[in-house]
């Protein structure tokens, strides 16, 4: 599987120099001060767009649904069960016991060992050892299970027509996971969804620090899409989509499929949580002008 690095590049304005004295000068001067500015407007734009998301999430469904000109799913869970003919937890388990045989089982915590999520032992990895070639091995081991369990996942119920209803109505999708990008192609390509996502899909890469809750594919979604924070929307499914939504200044809605889930979103702060799909299809086919209008 081939990656290729996104870089941002920033281009200052020119600086007049003047003698040879004041390029000593100017230069490190003018790219402090821009350096500040690009800060402050970063950090104002995700305190702007921070309120904007809690407001919206204050509000009722429908008014969250609605506000949605861009909706950024998590893939497994609310798209679909990728893990549903192996579950997850017994791939989680063959990532610690892969790590012991390397001699590199202590660098996992207790709850790290015994968690379910098949992301917990590489995240530690990628913390612990980043410059090492065993945290690209391992990261390969993990996209390889999730490209097999792409043929027996479960499609999330109301997902597809979810999907296929926003996409009609004018909004812009995107799949923002930390699963493989190229599993998340897979499955919607077998699902007839492909037109309502592509280009947008944005997975883990070889940098493990930028995996949620990190908001790295978030921003990245929305830098694509020419996306607003305050006008987008992330669907989740744990609690680290919510931190990432919060950290990217998006709105968040909590998918939960089961009570464990809504406690465990509910707990981490989410104020909206649905435990089925089904309701934000009626919102979008009812509302004003029906699907096939566009979003204002």
């Amino acid at each position: 599987m081939v990656r290729r690095a996104l870089g941002n590049h920033h281009v200052r304005p020119d600086t007049l120099l003047v003698t040879s004295e004041t390029t000593k000068q100017t230069v490190p001067v003018a790219e402090e001060t821009e350096s500040r500015r690009e800060t402050t407007e970063q950090g104002d734009a995700r305190e702007s767009g921070t309120l904007q998301g809690d407001a919206r999430e204050a509000g009722t469904l429908r008014e969250l649904i609605e506000g949605a000109r861009h909706v950024l799913f998590d893939f497994d869970g609310p798209i679909c069960r990728l893990f549903a003919g192996r579950p997850a937890a017994g791939i989680a388990r063959d990532q610690v016991d892969w790590l012991d045989a390397q001699g590199l089982g202590d660098v996992l915590t207790e709850e790290e060992r015994a968690d379910a999520d098949p992301h917990a032992a590489l995240r530690r990895l990628g913390r612990a050892r980043p410059d090492s070639d065993l945290v690209l091995e391992m990261e390969n081991r993990l996209t390889e299970q999730e490209l097999r369990a792409v043929r027996s996942a479960w499609p999330t119920e109301h997902a597809d027509p979810l999907i296929r209803t926003w996409s009609a109505s004018g909004a812009r999708l995107a799949i923002t996971t930390n699963n493989s990008a190229e599993a998340a192609r897979r499955y919607i390509a077998g699902r007839g969804l492909s037109d309502c996502f592509e280009p947008h899909i944005y997975g883990r890469t070889e940098n493990l620090a930028r995996l949620k809750p990190d908001p790295y594919c978030l921003n990245r979604a929305m830098q694509a899409m020419g996306a607003s924070p305050g006008t987008t929307l992330m669907i989740g499914d744990a609690a680290t989509d919510l931190d990432a939504a919060r950290e990217a200044g998006v709105a968040f809605l909590g998918y939960a499929r089961h009570a464990r889930k809504e406690a465990a979103l509910r707990q981490a702060g989410a104020r909206q949580v649905t435990g089925t799909l089904e309701p934000i299809i009626h919102i979008l086919r009812h509302r004003s002008g029906g699907v096939g209008s566009q979003l204002p």
